[in-house]
């Protein structure tokens, strides 16, 4: 049987495979694409992660993508609405009959003679290929496979059940139970007002603070404008605010992290409790040296306010029969434990790169302009931002991409692949975080620059510049032909 051959082949559908597929269906249509996706249904992480409360940590009008208004009145979405989101813009775009499931990526070889990738997949147990002149990573950061739990001592001595929120049981009973959430990062404070309705008594317990900030949970302005205007006009505006609003509460936390604590420091105490303990919610990193976590509504706080949730800043001994002693002394009682300890963070979806059959290291290469990477021939990946809503950066790198694309059809190249003139530069980690599931990859991701093109942006406003208008014909872009 003839290996069957695309001009695109995209690994993933999810919310950047899709947007990659849709981008490109409006502005090449002429180009034969497909999508290779892993598991059997279309949404990616809003599909996989099922717990109670699952929604976006970004609002949806940025978290959308630029060609498709959201148009209900929630700003913070439920993961089912952004799961029937993003297979709407499928639908609507005919990207749904473009889509291969049950196909996991195992491997991609780039011929240097053929200029051409052959990309190989496992389907329920059998090995396909195909050939595709480009290859686009469109698979997330963290692996779908497993999270990151780490070891606890006594964990076999636990009588209760012990949940990861990646792997949430359908059928998980915690009505009237004792619950320790374990972690305080956005799933953690995601399930604790969610699961608190129903529980006895449900606790986060965390090693350290993280930045808590409350958000609306529904946008009044977007309502109130919904009267006059159209909603692409709607969409526009209030994407616009948002990015600006996200850009300088950004840049003033990075500006001034003693005024940016002090400020989420009295918000906070201004909403919890008068007699709570503050220490709770006082990190001890500067605000966006780890990702900032959303609260809609203010849902943790009423959590807190009602009783039936608390917060314990402390570190654990181990696992007993009945719960968790803490190294304090001090132990919760639990019939279950949810370790939302964070994820482990993968490149690429564990797909091997090789070219001409030699493996390739991507931990030793360059991001260029944050879509391809240095050395690796027509090939691009989706990463979105650290800082603000993923898709604003996957809008623009999938724009980039078409842009590339039909430049080397009008110049009738094959192959293109971004090369360093300057092997001294001075470079640091693709991801420029502190948080946990980040440094505990950082010898394993690839590199940025520290000048021109090779240094990554969180800044929307560079990246448009950057990304928008910037021609194909530079010296970092070396282009041929078979």
């Amino acid at each position: 049987m003839a290996t069957e051959h695309f001009d695109v082949l995209i690994a993933g559908a999810g919310l950047s495979g899709i947007g990659v597929a849709c981008h490109l269906a409006q502005k090449c249509p002429e180009k034969k694409v497909a999508i290779l996706e892993a598991r059997s249904s279309v949404g990616g992480t809003w599909d996989l992660f099922r717990y109670p409360g699952i929604r976006s940590d970004s609002d949806m009008f940025t978290l959308g993508y630029r060609f498709k208004p959201w148009t209900s009145d929630k700003g913070i979405a439920d993961g089912g609405d952004i799961r029937d989101y993003i297979r709407t813009a499928a639908s609507e775009n005919g990207i749904d009959q473009k889509i291969r499931f049950n196909h996991k990526v195992i491997q991609a070889d780039w011929n240097s003679k053929e200029s051409l990738w052959t990309v190989t997949a496992d389907v329920d147990g059998d090995v396909v290929t195909y050939t595709a002149k480009y290859l686009m990573g469109c698979t997330g950061y963290y692996d779908y496979d497993e999270g990151f739990t780490p070891e606890f001592e006594g964990r076999e001595d636990f009588a209760g059940q012990i949940i990861h929120p990646q792997f949430w049981p359908e059928d998980l009973d915690y009505k009237d139970k004792k619950v320790v959430v374990i972690g305080s990062g956005a799933t953690a404070v995601t399930l604790i007002p969610s699961m608190s309705r129903d529980v006895e008594k449900i606790t986060m317990l965390q090693r350290s603070p993280t930045y808590v900030v409350p958000v609306p949970s529904k946008d009044k302005l977007a309502i109130r404008l919904r009267k006059y205007l159209p909603e692409s006009a709607v969409y526009t505006i209030i994407r616009s605010r948002n990015i600006l609003l996200t850009m300088a509460f950004y840049n003033y936390c990075r500006r001034f992290p003693q005024k940016a604590r002090e400020f989420i420091f009295n918000f906070n105490r201004k909403i919890l409790p008068k007699d709570f303990d503050m220490s709770h919610f006082t990190p001890k990193y500067n605000p966006w040296d780890e990702r900032l976590c959303a609260v809609p509504g203010g849902d943790l706080y009423k959590a807190i306010h009602k009783g039936k949730a608390d917060v314990v800043t402390d570190q654990i001994e181990r696992f007993t029969d009945k719960g968790i002693l803490l190294k304090s002394g001090n132990t919760l009682d639990a019939d279950i434990i949810v370790t939302a300890t964070g994820l482990k963070v993968v490149v690429l979806g564990k797909i091997r790169v090789t070219l001409d059959g030699q493996p390739f290291d991507v931990t030793d290469k360059m991001s260029y302009r944050g879509v391809m990477f240095e050395g690796i021939p027509n090939a691009a990946m989706v990463f979105g931002y650290t800082n603000s809503s993923w898709t604003l950066k996957a809008d623009l790198i999938a724009d980039y991409f078409c842009r590339l694309v039909k430049y080397m059809d009008k110049k009738g190249y094959d192959s293109v692949i971004p090369v360093n003139h300057d092997p001294g530069m001075p470079k640091k980690s693709f991801i420029d975080m502190t948080s946990g599931y980040i440094s505990r990859v950082k010898d394993q991701l690839p590199l940025q620059g520290t000048r021109g093109a090779w240094k990554l942006h969180q800044n929307y406003f560079r990246d448009w510049i950057s990304l928008r208008l910037s021609g194909f014909g530079v010296k970092e872009l070396k282009y041929g032909r078979k």
